[in-house]
């Protein structure tokens, strides 16, 4: 895989992003978890293809760009996707101790 063959790699993870940001948004999380594998296939792979090369100028900026803008989407769908994965895990927790304290002390259990 040459280096403009990368580059396009990384302009199809670039829009995989952006629409993995719109299903965030949107609290699409279907969608979002399909895109993500696709986005994984793909950063897989750039690791196994990318390697030192020399791009012209107007290239490597490009890819500096396309770089920039995925990083931009990755922290966008983690601002929105953390709070909720937090408030799971509260009402996970939350659960958890309601069942213990219920089967600790008896549910329904009349003092």
């Amino acid at each position: 895989m040459n280096s403009f063959d990368l580059l396009n790699v990384y302009e199809k993870v670039a829009h995989i992003t952006a629409d993995m940001l719109v299903a965030a948004q949107a609290n699409d999380w279907d969608l979002l978890t399909k895109l993500e594998n696709d986005c994984s296939n793909h950063v897989s792979t750039l690791r196994e293809f990318e390697g030192p090369s020399e791009l012209p100028e107007d290239l490597k900026a490009k890819k500096i760009i396309i770089i920039k803008k995925i990083l931009a989407d990755d922290r966008a769908i983690r601002d929105i996707t953390e709070p909720w994965m937090q408030n799971l895990a509260n009402l996970m927790k939350s659960s958890s101790t309601s069942r213990k304290l219920s089967q600790s002390y008896g549910a329904n259990q009349m003092g």
